[in-house]
């Protein structure tokens, strides 16, 4: 992780563009509670094949004009690259997916932002095999705060994203008491959160799913809002 501490630490929001104008109207009510956390830019997720173009760039317009934060859409060939700590759910082997990696980073990316996860082993064994490459970029993780288990387990099991058993069997214990999941869930993000900075992680880059509340209830926790 030596790579990782000479790195300034940026946090980051990522939204998904909406659908409809009401949806639009959330997004910059969302951005607005945002700021509070001083992110260094928001992202807009981008469609396979570019099925959200439209939206993507008008959100994307729409927030760099009125927030003063650097905006950027989230293609798949960006400067800042993704990353799989759990490896990507196409790939045959951690080795050829590492090595996949390599090769992008290698095409030009400067640094690069993770798939969610909750394992903080992963991330920090990831890093390590970077390290072991010769990459030393930074590499931000993404974080999913916990707020609908149904709505986490459909998401993790499409992307490949791994939700430990422990968590699992607890939100599966919750039933449909909303509030007692996203309770669980802000302490399991928010220490997750902890333990990344601490171990010098450079960063953190929220998936906000359009919503302030749980993001900012994150960083609440974490003394980074200044409230």
């Amino acid at each position: 992780m030596e790579s990782q501490k000479r790195h300034s630490k940026l946090f980051s929001c990522e939204f998904f563009p909406p659908n409809t104008d009401e949806g639009m109207r959330k997004l910059f009510a969302a951005r607005e509670e945002l700021m509070r956390m001083r992110p260094a830019f928001f992202s807009v997720t981008y469609g396979a094949g570019g099925s959200t173009r439209e939206r993507t760039f008008q959100a994307i317009q729409a927030i760099q004009a009125h927030s003063g934060v650097d905006a950027a859409p989230h293609l798949t060939c960006h400067i800042e690259v993704a990353a799989y700590p759990e490896f990507h759910p196409q790939a045959t082997s951690t080795e050829r997916d590492l090595l996949n990696f390599k090769r992008k980073v290698e095409a030009g990316a400067n640094s690069a932002i993770t798939q969610y996860f909750y394992n903080p082993e992963s991330y920090f064994r990831f890093v390590d095999d970077c390290e072991k490459l010769g990459l030393d970029m930074p590499i931000v993780p993404g974080i999913m705060p916990i707020t609908n288990f149904t709505q986490l387990a459909r998401f993790s099991d499409n992307c490949g994203a791994e939700i430990p058993r422990w968590i699992r069997k607890r939100l599966e214990s919750c039933g449909d008491d909303r509030d007692a999941i996203r309770a669980y869930g802000l302490d399991v993000v928010a220490d997750l959160c902890r333990r990344l900075l601490d171990g010098g992680a450079p960063g953190l880059h929220f998936y906000t799913m359009n919503q302030a509340g749980p993001t900012l209830a994150i960083c609440q926790r974490l003394g980074l809002t200044g409230a």
